[in-house]
């Protein structure tokens, strides 16, 4: 049996709770500053939680589901654990760093691993303005939104919204607009991973707008400057059987 030092965190439910005691009885427990693995138990929402969380760590992660949604999870069991991690296939992510400035002139900086979006927060919808990189190609999106996912959170909000969903080795970003009424034929854009995409509020006082990197959120925005942060990336472990490449691929024949 593979020995490793395996971390193991939990969602706060009860059934994760209960699979981690179950789980560090079996095989014990360090803090995650002296892991060589952390195994993340719940759902993706607890898994973008420990990516931001630990990240510094540069430790690779181990999910198993124990939540509503597990699109980044492997399946829950108990036995073989060491076993199951030493045939696991790594795929790398790379968030998106999104900086903004808001009403007030502060800036925030945050990181995304699905997707930065902007939305409305009136019942006005919001006017933006879409620049790549020194060019405008957008002067006035009327929308309810917009965002910029990447390829593994192209599944999740992205595809929610009619966006596309991207292989994880395609080096591209998805620009998706959420609900647009002008220009009424745009559906949005594939855009190559080293773009940099600017979104400027047109009218913050009538039409104001926040934005959410995974779930770090500014409210009454200006500018939003997202790229990716190519420098700052995390190791997920998916088992052989169903690891997150062919996730994507199954993703795009669904039919429900």
């Amino acid at each position: 049996m593979m020995s490793m030092r395996l971390a193991f965190v939990a969602s706060d439910t009860a059934i994760a709770q209960q699979a981690h005691r179950a789980l560090v009885d079996r095989y014990g427990d360090v803090p995650p500053e002296q892991a060589e693995l952390i195994v993340a138990l719940g759902g993706d929402g607890f898994m973008l939680r420990t990516l931001h969380a630990h990240r510094a760590l540069d430790v690779p992660v181990y999910g198993m589901k124990l939540g509503q949604v597990g699109f980044l999870m492997n399946k829950y069991r108990l036995n073989a654990l060491p076993e199951r991690i030493g045939r696991a296939h790594v795929a790398s992510l790379f968030p998106l760093q999104m900086q903004v400035t808001d009403a007030a002139g502060d800036e925030y900086t945050a990181l995304a691993f699905n997707e930065v979006s902007l939305l409305r927060q009136s019942n006005q919808a919001a006017h933006l303005q879409v620049q790549l990189n020194d060019t405008v190609k957008l002067a006035n999106l009327i929308c309810d939104g917009v965002m910029v996912a990447t390829p593994a959170g192209s599944t999740a909000y992205n595809s929610s919204a009619h966006g596309p969903i991207l292989p994880l080795d395609a080096n591209v970003l998805a620009l998706t607009p959420i609900s647009p009424f002008r220009p009424r034929r745009w559906r949005g854009a594939i855009l190559p991973h080293r773009t940099e995409v600017i979104l400027r509020v047109l009218d913050p006082a009538k039409r104001p707008v926040s934005a959410t990197a995974d779930f770090h959120e500014v409210r009454d925005v200006r500018t939003v400057a997202i790229r990716q942060s190519g420098g700052q990336g995390v190791r997920l472990l998916f088992d052989p059987e169903h690891n997150l490449e062919q996730r994507i691929i199954d993703e795009q024949f669904a039919s429900e």
